[in-house]
Parts: C-alpha cells; structure tokens; sequence
C-alpha cells in the first residue's frame, strides 16, 4: 500500500522534469517530508485550460487532496479510506474505473515510507503476548535519486451545500495506485534488514518510468484493456529501501531529518 510519502521538490523542478506547460504560483506547496492521506498534493495531469477556447490538453502541475471522493459520492466523508487504488481491479471497481479511464495523474514524489514489523515484535504476536507491534519504518526509493513518479488517479466531487461561487464548492482529490511489491533483489539493500520490496510489505505504489508519462496523461486513451498494460510494474532493480527513524510514524513530525538513514533499525525493532 502507500499510507505516507516524501515529496520536497519545488514546482520549478517538477516543471522541467514533467514538461508542466501551466501551474499557478499560489498553488505552492512547502516542501513535505511526511505526506499523510487528506494532506493537498502536487498532480501532474494533461487537462484542456478552464475556460479556454483550445480544448487540447494541457500539461499542468495542480494542488489536490490526497483520498479520492467519487463524483457520486453523497459527502466527502470516505476519502481517508480511498488513498489507494489496487491496479488489478482498478478498471472495474464503481469508485475508480471512470477516472481511470479519463481522469490519470502522475503524483510526483521523493519516495515512500513503509513499516516493518520487527522480529522481536513477531514473536511476541506468535506468542499470543498482547503487546502492541513496534514498527521500523523505512524508505523506499529510486536508487539513482531520480523522482518516483506514483501513477495516480483524481476526480471532481461538488459540494452541494456551498454555492457556485463558493471556492471549496468543488474538491479535487486524487488516489495513488498500487502492484504487488518486488521480489527481486533491491538495488541497494540494507545490510541488516529487507533485501526485497515484498519483505518489507506486499503491495507498493506503481511506478511509471518516464517511457510510460505522456500515454499514461493522455486523456484521449479510455480504452481500459489498452490502460491495464501501462500497470505493469517497472523493471526490476530500480528501487532502495533503508530504515529511517520511528519520528516518521508521528503525522506531526515533518523535516527532512525524516529521510536521514540509519545504520541500523532503531532498537526494539530489529528485523
């Protein structure tokens, strides 16, 4: 799954990296070292101008909250729960697979925080003890320090209660997709602790490698059978994973000390 991520870039950065053709300065965000679902994230999207005569597509860097709310949806009230979107059944379940058919982003990011339940911990549920796991979290990443691009998918949810002209009357919020986790070896692994993305947990969020941005954003692509073969995984060997500190697991800590590795999980947690 994908509960927590890192995203520090500045928008200038996304613009050369993505090709934004169009964000507003004050949809910037400060840099977060701790995303946390229902936080306001940047999307990379190709969506024709509000308003504008020229309805071609155009590459836009948006500000939108993280939990999708179906457009049919009565209230807003589930979107904490819908942060993630399973790319097996993503184009048949009723919450996603209109969006998926036209309404895809990109929701750029450093990398992903994932917890590890540590061994002594385990031992303790085996043992039937009632002692609440103590999880190593760690981060997970591209190994050669490039972005991860998490496919995405966002969608329009109008509050009825508000008038038109009211500027919360329409929500914008988005779902990060997730694959099975890598068996294959990471590229760089810990010394003492996961060796593979599916030992820390069995799903991750699905990465899009550069080759797949533009067809993945084209809006004009609906056919889902087309769709489902950009959710396959990307090439295996691309990520690192190393454990970070347990502050991470506090919504309320947010600095880049998040993302200092350690040398080894923190006490009470080993692997």
């Amino acid at each position: 799954m994908c509960g927590r991520y890192a995203a520090s870039r500045r928008p200038e950065d996304l613009a050369g990296i993505f090709e934004i053709e169009k964000w507003e300065p004050e949809e910037t965000l400060e840099p977060d070292y701790n995303v946390a679902p229902t936080k306001e994230v940047y999307a990379v999207l190709d969506r024709p101008l509000k308003d504008a005569d020229d309805k071609k597509p155009v590459r836009q860097l948006r500000k939108l909250k993280w939990g999708l709310v179906p457009s049919w949806s009565k209230n807003p009230e589930g979107a904490a729960r819908m942060i993630n979107a399973r790319a097996e059944t993503v184009h048949e379940k009723p919450s996603y697979r209109r969006a998926f058919a036209t309404r895809r982003c990109i929701l750029p990011a450093d990398g992903y925080y994932e917890w590890v339940t540590g061994k002594q911990e385990r031992d303790l549920e085996v043992e039937g003890k009632k002692k609440r796991p103590r999880k190593q979290p760690y981060f997970v990443l591209p190994a050669d320090g490039s972005v991860f691009a998490m496919a995405g998918l966002y969608e329009f949810w109008r509050d009825k209660t508000l008038p038109d002209d009211h500027p919360q009357a329409w929500w914008v919020t988005c779902s990060v997709i997730t694959t099975e986790a890598e068996a294959t070896p990471l590229a760089v692994a810990p010394e003492h602790g996961p060796h593979t993305l599916a030992e820390i947990h069995p799903r991750m969020p699905l990465m899009l490698t550069p080759d797949r941005w533009d067809s993945w954003l084209d809006p004009a692509r609906t056919d889902p059978d087309d769709l489902r073969r950009l959710l396959e995984p990307p090439p295996a060997g691309l990520m690192r994973a190393y454990p970070v500190s347990t502050a991470v697991s506090n919504v309320r800590n947010n600095s880049p000390e998040l993302l200092d590795e350690l040398e080894g999980p923190e006490e009470g947690t080993l692997f």
